[in-house]
């Protein structure tokens, strides 16, 4: 269903529609969007759209009598970090944060160990893993298995709920707060169907920027239907096999997916624009291969070479003559935030000022959901019955 509407009708209707999509997610990690069904990514909007409605009208969300939602972030965050607690805050969790520098592992740890020794009375575990390609994904599916073994072998109480708050392949929490952006902009998931959606690079003057944004982007929405072009200039790529994800997903939703090395052709009768830069594929590799082998002087020559790349492509900026090409030139601009502004954070940029400013509230409307879509895959993984704990809500 996940659309928005504010009476109590309509808040009971998206109770009612939880059964399938929720007792998919009932014990379940989120760590990929494609990991689970359409069914659990709508039990997850429909959830967040209960907790937002409920929040704002007062009502108390405790679904935990105490416990700890932890959090290891590896790479920095403000919006992801701070939805994070308060998704835990909204179900009665305390957060508490990993500081890897003052932990063990430092003196040899094991993931298996740091694991099961922070979980001991946690309910949840939220990662950002982004900085190293083929490793982000690869090391919360490690510490998955070692709090299985944990909580399977009588370690720990709780089998804590395992949230990806960023990972070399997928950002879900972004992408799935973005999608209920776009159902409740549009009217709901369905009239998606055939809108066209352009994730698109564009130029800054940083370099590193990890790709699971616009992994995440083309791979969640190419499930409902919706026509999405990949934009970037050419040796942008991204990680073959969401390519090709995203390539199953069209197919089957009925919707399409390409690939144009043209930000003016991308743009062209868009009904949303995401414009957001990321780093090339291959140089995330070699990136990866000199922070683990530590050396600082190959990786400053890389960033150097990355830069003057990038500075290649400065006219991949979202400008208002680049809006004025989209569907009556009134399309839907979206970023994850935050963004480079031409003149603003920076002297060239992802968009040109003005053209943020004219959409900055539904940025941040856009990023406002993220607190109640974290707390939503929490709940529904550790729920024994959310319809149940949801219509007593609202009562």
């Amino acid at each position: 269903m996940a659309q928005q509407s504010n009476n109590a009708t309509d808040t009971k209707a998206l109770i009612d529609a939880l059964g399938e999509g929720a007792a998919a997610l009932r014990n379940k990690d989120f760590l990929l969007t494609w990991d689970h069904g359409p069914k659990a990514i709508e039990a997850v909007l429909d959830t967040a759209t209960v907790l937002e409605r409920a929040y704002k009208d007062g009502r108390s969300l405790r679904l935990f009598n105490g416990g700890l939602a932890l959090s290891i972030f590896r790479d920095n965050s403000t919006r992801t970090r701070f939805a994070y607690g308060s998704a835990a805050s909204l179900l009665g969790l305390s957060h508490q944060d990993l500081d890897e520098k003052k932990s063990q592992i430092a003196h040899g740890e094991t993931v298996r160990e740091t694991a099961n020794m922070i979980s001991f009375c946690a309910h949840s575990l939220g990662i950002r893993d982004d900085m190293y390609i083929h490793e982000g994904h690869s090391y919360m599916v490690e510490v998955a298995q070692a709090l299985d073994e944990g909580f399977r072998d009588g370690v720990l109480p709780n089998r804590p709920a395992m949230v990806n708050l960023q990972c070399d392949l997928d950002h879900p929490t972004q992408t799935c707060a973005d999608l209920l952006h776009l159902s409740n902009e549009f009217g709901g998931l369905k009239a998606l169907k055939n809108k066209k959606i352009v994730m698109s690079w564009a130029y800054s003057p940083s370099y590193g920027k990890p790709l699971s944004v616009a992994q995440g982007v083309i791979t969640l929405m190419t499930r409902f239907g919706a026509n999405v072009t990949l934009a970037h200039p050419e040796g942008y790529d991204l990680l073959p096999e969401t390519i090709d994800i995203a390539k199953r997903h069209a197919q089957s939703s009925g919707g399409k997916f390409e690939i144009t090395h043209s930000m003016q052709d991308a743009f062209a009768d868009a009904d949303i624009v995401y414009p957001k830069s990321w780093a090339p594929f291959g140089v995330m590799e070699k990136r990866t291969e000199l922070l683990r082998a530590k050396d600082d002087k190959a990786l400053v020559d890389l960033e150097r070479q990355c830069l003057a790349q990038n500075a290649n492509h400065k006219d991949w900026e979202c400008t208002n003559d680049l809006m004025k090409r989209t569907k009556g030139g009134k399309a839907l601009y979206m970023h994850c935030l935050p963004a480079d502004i031409t003149g603003v954070s920076c002297k060239e940029g992802e968009v040109a000022a003005d053209v943020f400013e004219r959409y900055r509230l539904k940025t941040y409307h856009e990023a406002s959901h993220k607190p109640y879509t974290i707390a939503a895959m929490i709940l529904l993984s550790r729920c024994k019955d959310a319809q149940a704990f949801l219509a007593n809500v609202m009562k």
